[in-house]
């Protein structure tokens, strides 16, 4: 399979500075953390001296700027450092080099874009958009201007969602386009982070589609029943018969209803499929938090008619509302999670997740300075405030190295757009569309079963809405729990069990204590994965508007964005410390500045 450059989607080549072949070589870090680890007081005021020269001769100019600037004879010493810190490390980002950007190609593949996003552009038919409405997209994300953003030609009233923020820079950690089709830098022989999104005709696209449809059908089946539950015992058998499926074994190759619609990540298929972290009650200072939820009535999807599929695409109300089921549950089905993620605040899983280790009292990361002490405790550093505070930080950040993602390289349709796709070809319209699907999921049990619910070969989606209005690969909520997790590895001891483990019961209206063999190997690192799979699978498999590759990668671009802050902020606390702990791949990593 021929892989596409960056330039298949579209996005100015000058605009990433050090292009790079489709190889996916593996890219190698010069040394940057032993760089900035070097830092000191000499280092500190050699770096500093070119920066602060210039400025003092600027100042220098105008005695009258200098007095109405405010700007001081002689500059403070803790201001130089500072001044020194950030240059250092903005030095040592840069010498991060650019690794591929790698599409699957089927922008330029299909004329008709039948294979990527278009949601909200006027459509001139399912799965095929207007070609004006295309060349106005398309022309906006290629000059960034905001004013070809507003005349990008749409087909309702629903705007996109913030594609300008795919242009934003950072002053903290490596750029967007320092994260690609390759290894993390520093971790050679780990994942590619971003690596091209399956092609449209290939089985594993096909396995794919395949999922998001026994998911649809499982929506409303509690995690706890699908060991004895007809349809995941059919949908387990399916995915087993799949070469290309993503998901875990068991040790016989065999994909089994529990492990349905769980992670590869270490510890993710231990316990029950609910992260602890989310159903653990707790408080928020002396707030109780007791983890019930306000969820969506059952047996109610959208979208599976071509009138309100072809209003949605469109971007047109269709006038329709979820409907709120007036008990609260414990999340323990995927349409609950699905009703969580469809409102949640951007970092509320992990801050949530930050108080129930705080209730669980589990221990710090045993490289925390602080252990030992008799005289200090940690508290703005490597204490509650920063370890609260810095859930939201790194997950603003991680939103925008996402978005660079997907407006700018990807542009993947949503799984409502493949549906689509799947049933204009099973309807007899293929002539009517470019795109092609593999034979695996147009003979798929799952299709078949839906159709048989629905007439109509479209995914049922749990929202009116379905998707949001912004490209589906890489996903928001993926490369934020990716983040955020990642800075809680940092902050608290991965390995610590946890005690008393819980199960909602099939009804979610009860607590019960899980009794399974693997009881005792729930660890906070493993349900800390669980969780980012939980969330960014509620929002995404579970609720059909993401695929299961957009987990897996956006949960590693998030990591290798946090870790990057991590090298970045180590310099910064005043503390010496190396602390360590394991990457979704399984690697170590080591942060210190020591």
């Amino acid at each position: 399979m021929t892989l596409s450059s960056q330039t298949d989607s579209g996005i100015d080549p000058s605009s990433l500075t050090q292009s790079s072949s489709n190889s996916g070589t593996a890219v190698r870090s010069p040394a940057r953390r032993s760089f900035l680890g070097k830092l000191g007081t000499a280092a500190t005021a050699t770096v500093a001296a070119g920066v602060l020269g210039k400025a003092r001769i600027a100042a220098a100019q105008s005695s009258a700027a200098t007095a109405s600037s405010g700007v001081p004879p002689s500059f403070n010493a803790r201001v130089a450092k500072s001044l020194a810190l950030r240059v250092a490390a903005a030095t040592a980002d840069s010498l991060v080099a650019v690794p591929p950007h790698t599409t699957n190609g089927d922008e330029n593949r299909y004329s008709d874009h039948s294979a990527s996003y278009s949601k909200g552009l006027l459509q001139d038919d399912i799965g095929v958009v207007n070609p004006a409405a295309w060349s106005s997209f398309k022309k906006a994300l290629k000059s960034g201007k905001n004013s070809d953003f507003e005349a990008i030609i749409i087909g309702g009233t629903r705007t996109q969602n913030g594609p300008q923020g795919s242009y934003c820079y950072d002053m903290e950690g490596l750029d967007s386009v320092q994260f690609g089709n390759s290894p993390s830098p520093g971790d050679p022989k780990g994942l590619a982070v971003v690596p091209p999104f399956d092609q449209i005709s290939s089985a594993a696209y096909g396995t794919q589609l395949i999922e998001m449809y026994w998911a649809s059908l499982l929506r409303d089946i509690a995690f706890t029943d699908y060991a004895s539950n007809a349809t995941a015992i059919a949908a387990a058998a399916e995915l087993t018969a799949q070469s290309s499926y993503r998901g875990p074994r068991d040790n016989f190759g065999n994909v089994t209803p529990n492990l349905l619609f769980r992670g590869t990540f270490p510890g993710e298929t231990i316990g029950p499929y609910m992260s602890q972290l989310m159903i653990t009650p707790t408080s928020f200072g002396q707030q109780p938090i007791d983890q019930l939820m306000n969820t969506y009535l059952p047996g109610i999807d959208y979208m599976t008619d071509t009138t309100t599929f072809l209003q949605v695409q469109n971007g047109i109300s269709t006038g329709l509302s979820n409907q709120v089921d007036s008990t609260r549950r414990y999340l323990h089905d995927g349409r609950g999670l699905s009703a969580w993620t469809h409102a949640d605040v951007l970092y509320q899983g992990y801050l949530l997740a930050f108080l129930v280790l705080q209730t669980l009292k589990a221990p710090v990361n045993p490289g925390n300075p602080y252990i030992g002490s008799h005289t200090q405790n940690g508290f703005g550093t490597f204490g509650g405030p920063d370890y609260a505070a810095s859930q939201g930080e790194v997950a603003a950040r991680a939103l925008n190295r996402v978005w660079y993602q997907k407006w700018l390289i990807h542009l993947t349709h949503r799984p409502e757009a493949g549906g689509g796709v799947l049933h204009q070809i099973l309807t007899g319209n293929q002539s009517k569309i470019d795109a092609r699907l593999n034979s695996n999921v147009l003979n798929s049990q799952a299709v078949a079963q839906s159709f048989s619910k629905y007439g109509t070969y479209l995914l049922s989606q749990p929202f009116p809405e379905g998707s949001p209005t912004h490209p589906s690969y890489p996903t928001g909520h993926g490369t934020v729990a990716g983040a955020c997790i990642t800075f809680l590895k940092f902050f608290f001891d991965e390995n610590y069990v946890i005690p008393n483990p819980q199960v909602p019961s099939n009804d979610g209206l009860s607590l019960g204590a899980y009794t399974g063999s693997d009881a005792g190997q729930i660890t906070v690192g493993g349900e800390l994965n669980k969780l980012a799979r939980n969330v960014s699978f509620g929002h995404g498999v579970l609720a059909g508007i993401h695929w299961r590759t957009d987990t897996d990668s956006s949960m590693t671009l998030g990591e290798a964005m946090a870790i990057s802050m991590l090298q970045d902020r180590a310099q910064c606390y005043n503390e010496k410390f190396s602390i360590t702990f394991t990457k979704l791949d399984g690697n170590k990593v080591t942060i210190t500045n020591e």
